[in-house]
Formats: C-alpha cells, structure tokens, sequence
C-alpha cells in the first residue's frame, strides 16, 4: 500500500491537475472548478481513488508513517487479504461519511477530498482492538499510552474538528482547510453550475 500511494503521488506531480479532478472524492452534483478548468462531481470510483491522492510531501509523509508504524502488525495479525479488505473498507466507509457530511454542509464550499486518513484511521482502529494493551508512545507530546486510549482520543479528536465542526467545509477525512483549499499551488474555488 505504502509502494503504490507513493507512486500515485509521484504521478500526481505530472498529471496533477487531471487527477485531482477525476480521482479526488467530490461532492455529489456538477460543479465549475476555475482553477482546475474543468466540471467535477461525484464518480463511484471515487470512493476508493481519492485515498491515493495526497496534498503534499507532509500530508504523505504523515499518512505512511502511520500506515508503517500500525499496518504491519494488523497485516501480520490478519495476513494480506483481510487486511487489503479491512483496508478498503475504511476507505469507502470514510469517504460515504464525508459524502454524507458535505451533503450537509454544502454552503461551506465545493472542495476535493483525498488522503489516505480514512484507511489509516481503520487500520489504527483494527491495531487498538488487536493490541488494545499494547504502549504507544506519542511523538507529541512524548507520553505512553495504551493502543485503546489512542483509538479513542483520536476518534473523538476527529469526530469534534470534523463531523460536528464541518465549518468551511472541513471534514475528518480530508486533509485540513489549509491543505484542502490548496493543492499543488492550485486555489479550489467552485461554483455550481446552473443546468
């Protein structure tokens, strides 16, 4: 997984524009993106692409690292099969979360959301549940904590900033307004189109 995000993103700095808009998750509906010269929308492939797509070096960065340090044990835990389908289940769970969410707040803009934060959130989930008592120690701050009270901590963190707090368009399984606003150097600003 970590192999061919990394790859897909190195296509992305040839093709960015083009995959942005036809692999990032997008809204249900048609929209005019200025930026991107093109008319995007909701696809159903969406639902799985949008997570090999990522904003920028940190934003993959950020998600590999996560997907090393609990990915190989939950792989080994349930060998590669159930962990590609635990894998891809997290990600078309999230990205149906995020439809939903920004169905619901649609005055907050028109934005893509990509990342693999959706999977990466399910894999840590299954090593909480797999190794609830095993001692994760937190870059920052640098304190222990067992795998159960991560899963928690970080479930709430991202129910409170993103499901409940979806203002401007910000949602748990896109990268933060900072990065979703701008991709590659690239100001997403949309408007619908009238048909």
């Amino acid at each position: 997984m970590i192999i061919l995000n990394v790859a897909i993103f190195a296509l992305q700095a040839v093709y960015d524009d083009t995959l942005i808009s036809v692999f990032a998750l997008w809204p249900i509906g048609r929209f005019h993106v200025r930026d991107l010269h093109a008319v995007v929308g909701f696809e159903p492939w969406q639902l799985i692409t949008y997570a090999f797509l990522h904003a920028n070096f940190a934003h993959i960065g950020l998600n590999m690292l996560a997907l090393y340090m609990f990915g190989r044990d939950g792989e080994r835990t349930l060998g590669a099969k159930h962990y590609l389908l635990l894998y891809l289940a997290a990600v078309i769970s999230a990205a149906l979360v995020q439809l939903a969410a920004v169905t619901a707040t649609r005055h907050a803009g028109i934005y893509p959301t990509l990342g693999a934060s959706g999977g990466i959130f399910g894999v840590l989930l299954a090593f909480g549940v797999l190794y609830p008592r095993r001692i994760v120690v937190l870059l920052f701050p640098s304190i222990p904590i067992p795998a159960w009270l991560l899963v928690v901590v970080f479930g709430l963190v991202e129910l409170t900033n993103g499901v409940l707090g979806t203002e401007a368009g910000h949602c748990p399984f896109r990268p933060p307004r900072r990065h979703a606003r701008r991709v590659f150097g690239i100001e997403i600003l949309a408007t619908q189109r009238n048909t």
